[in-house]
């Protein structure tokens, strides 16, 4: 019911900065949160952030202090602010929605990061 679209992934250097975004559309009413996941090659797929409805939020251990999950409920839009990226950064990172009953994925968006 729920439809993610992501954008801003790409080629970065070490210590740079990225963000993610991720615009729901559909049934959004329904969603009870929404989070950022990634999987590096040859891993399996991690959590590594995510934000509640009512604005609570989780960090992977290995990324906190560097990235921060935010929301713009108007937009209906949750982004994912990257910094101090470093190559273990490297991977497909996927928006979902938990909608209870329901999870769903986006398309997924590649960061790269090397020098």
């Amino acid at each position: 019911q729920v439809q993610l679209v992501e954008s801003g992934g790409g080629l970065v250097q070490p210590g740079g900065s990225l963000r993610l975004s991720c615009a729901a559309s559909g049934s959004i009413f329904s969603i009870y949160a929404m989070g950022w996941y990634r999987q590096a090659p040859g891993k399996q797929r991690e959590l590594v952030a995510a934000i509640t409805s009512g604005g609570r939020t989780n960090y992977a251990d290995s990324v906190k202090g560097r990235f921060t999950i935010s929301k713009d409920n108007a937009k209906n839009t949750v982004y994912l602010q990257m910094n101090s990226l470093k190559p273990e950064d490297t991977a497909v990172y996927y928006c979902n929605a938990d909608q209870g009953t329901l999870i769903c994925w986006g398309q997924g968006t590649q960061i790269t990061v090397s020098s």
